[in-house]
């Protein structure tokens, strides 16, 4: 029997109930007439602490409040891709639908208590079963059968965790629709039926049956990312950068051009005009690993900063719990959530009408568990079920901190669980040099399990040349403090190309113009060419220094070389190496008659 109680007082997105005994900890709950969606944070005798994901105004004491005898959940199954959904999953483009239909839409804005299916019920989907027959023994995560969800990819129907049995029946190929049935399964003496679409709460990781250590880089098409500071499928990063830096760019371009399967984007509490850049662009993008719409990859999820701040702490478990029901089919799934601080500040705001205890800059003191609940549900894994399948997630939160500063605690607690720190520097940006990735500050931890993956893959030496790289930026910080106090005259010879070479890197490799249609993206092999052209040109220049040719005179005989080095990221596409390689072979010719 459900719960029935009343609305005793109001504060904001916070409601308190009376008469709830027997409610649970983070049961739904519908409030008031108009049946706002609400959650369970606290149960104090027969008294609920409610958080609610729409507007509270109207809302009186007295008003109905009612559970619903289950957590707050999503809806997983064929048509999630391609979706438009808000922080707790109603499909943003099918409201308006229903609200013409019904020719009650009274404003540009979704209207509070509106119950709308995640999934279409009507959409009939074509399903392929598995060669399963009568009798056969099936567990939790089989995969029962297939539907070709878009021209990217194909939805495996799997058994939803804890059924394990025998079948009964499974569905002839043919066309049904979510709640329709496609299998019956009998489970200790009693038959289930299974459906296409199943229910999942967004609180609760899903299973799986081991965790694997992330191997594969997930490649980007962005140099600084890749060849630096890479990032590994079903690795946890972040991007933290203060206003005008490009954190939203940088994800968007992660969510455009990385070799993941599926993109889960989560515009969590960001400005409105940001969410509908994103809205208006993302349609438009081609996947440009298959020439096809990337929305067919896509699922965006948006909660911008005018929508009822709890929504906001709902929407990051909504994206990461489809992004693993993704990975249990076995694909590569990558979440970005654009950004943890707007999260944070959700939190801080309802442990501030709970009358909870502040700790650092009012946040609750159970920040840093929350982020690392939700930063370990990254992972790459071995799913349950047969076939065989692994799978992975990846997690990338943008950090907003306050003036850009990096010691604020979303930023400090973060980093606690983050394997890779890309820190976007307001300097670098303020001289537009993109993406405004600090080489000094940022790092990665993936180097060395990605580093075979790049040797057997690209090229055998790729570890070396990008050890060198980073040496050369790294004495170039130092020698940048030298130059600021006594002049660029009083270093020596091969202090001096380090200067030169590191400036070569700078603008011809690290600088990276994601509006460019040959510089936007670069496979990993353009990138290591990219690489070898520079570092062989500085190994060979600086052994013409060593015999003792000034730096000064090296790029003098480079000449115009030099500015072709430069722009060869523009100049060169990913297809026509060939370019490159004629280029290096006149600048090493160039350097040989010093």
């Amino acid at each position: 029997m459900r719960v029935r109680g009343r609305i005793k007082r109001i504060s904001g997105p916070l409601v308190i109930a009376d008469n709830m005994a027997g409610i649970q900890m983070y049961e739904m709950v519908r409030v008031g007439e108009e049946r706002l969606i609400g959650e369970v944070t606290r149960i104090k005798g027969d008294m609920a602490y409610l958080q609610v994901y729409e507007s509270t105004t109207g809302l009186k004491p007295g008003d109905p409040v009612e559970g619903t005898g289950s957590p707050l959940s999503v809806e997983l199954g064929p048509g999630l891709l391609g979706n438009i959904y808000d922080g707790v999953q109603r499909p943003l483009s099918s409201i308006i639908d229903y609200l013409n239909k019904i020719g009650s839409r009274r404003s540009i804005f979704v209207e509070r208590g509106i119950d709308v299916s995640p999934l279409s019920r009507d959409k009939k989907w074509y399903f392929t079963p598995s060669a399963l027959n009568t009798g056969d023994s099936v567990s939790s995560g089989d995969v029962i059968g297939i539907v070709q969800e878009t021209g990217l990819i194909m939805h495996r129907v799997l058994l939803p965790p804890g059924i394990q049995g025998k079948v009964s029946w499974i569905a002839p190929e043919g066309s049904y629709s979510i709640v329709d049935p496609i299998a019956e399964i009998k489970v200790n003496g009693e038959v289930k039926e299974v459906y296409m679409m199943q229910r999942w709460p967004v609180r609760t990781p899903r299973p799986y049956r081991l965790k694997l250590e992330p191997s594969e880089p997930l490649i980007t098409g962005i140099r600084i990312i890749d060849t630096l500071f890479p990032m590994a499928k079903g690795g946890t990063g972040m991007i933290p950068g203060g206003f005008g830096t490009g954190k939203t760019v940088t994800l968007h371009g992660l969510a455009q051009w990385s070799s993941a399967n599926v993109i889960i984007y989560i515009g969590c509490g960001e400005r409105g005009n940001e969410m509908t850049e994103v809205l208006e662009r993302f349609p438009t993008y081609k996947d440009p690993w298959s020439g096809k719409p990337l929305m067919e990859r896509t699922v965006l999820i948006a909660n911008t900063s005018n929508m009822p701040v709890a929504a906001r702490e709902a929407s990051i478990y909504v994206g990461v719990t489809i992004a693993e029901y993704y990975r249990d089919m076995g694909y590569d799934v990558l979440l970005v959530a654009d950004s943890t601080s707007r999260w944070a500040e959700a939190l801080r705001e309802i442990a501030g009408r709970l009358e909870e205890m502040p700790a650092e800059e009012g946040y609750p003191s159970y920040l840093a568990s929350r982020l690392a609940e939700f930063y370990e549900r990254a992972g790459r894994v071995k799913a349950y079920g047969s076939p065989e399948r692994v799978g992975s997630v990846t997690l990338v939160g943008a950090v907003s901190p306050p003036g850009g500063d990096f010691t604020e605690p979303v930023t400090t607690h973060t980093r606690r669980f983050a394997r890779v720190f890309w820190a976007l520097d307001t300097s670098l940006a303020y001289r537009r040099h993109y993406p405004a990735i600090n080489w000094i500050s940022s790092y990665s931890a993936y180097i060395d399990t990605v580093s075979d993956w790049w040797s057997k893959n690209v090229d055998p030496e790729w570890k070396a040349y990008r050890e060198e790289i980073m040496g050369i930026l790294v004495r170039e910080n130092e020698l940048q403090e030298i130059v600021r106090l006594i002049g660029v005259e009083s270093l020596d010879e091969k202090d001096k190309l380090i200067l030169d070479v590191a400036r070569m890197i700078k603008d011809g490799f690290l600088k990276q113009n994601a509006f460019d249609p040959v510089d936007a993206f670069s496979t990993p092999k353009k990138q290591f060419e990219l690489m070898k052209l520079i570092i062989d040109y500085y190994r060979d220049a600086t052994k013409k220094v060593e015999g003792g040719t000034p730096a000064s005179r090296i790029k003098e005989l480079l000449g115009r070389l030099y500015v072709d080095i430069v722009k060869a990221r523009f100049s060169v596409p990913n297809e026509k190496l060939e370019m490159i390689y004629k280029l290096k072979k006149e600048a090493l010719k160039a350097i040989s008659s010093a």
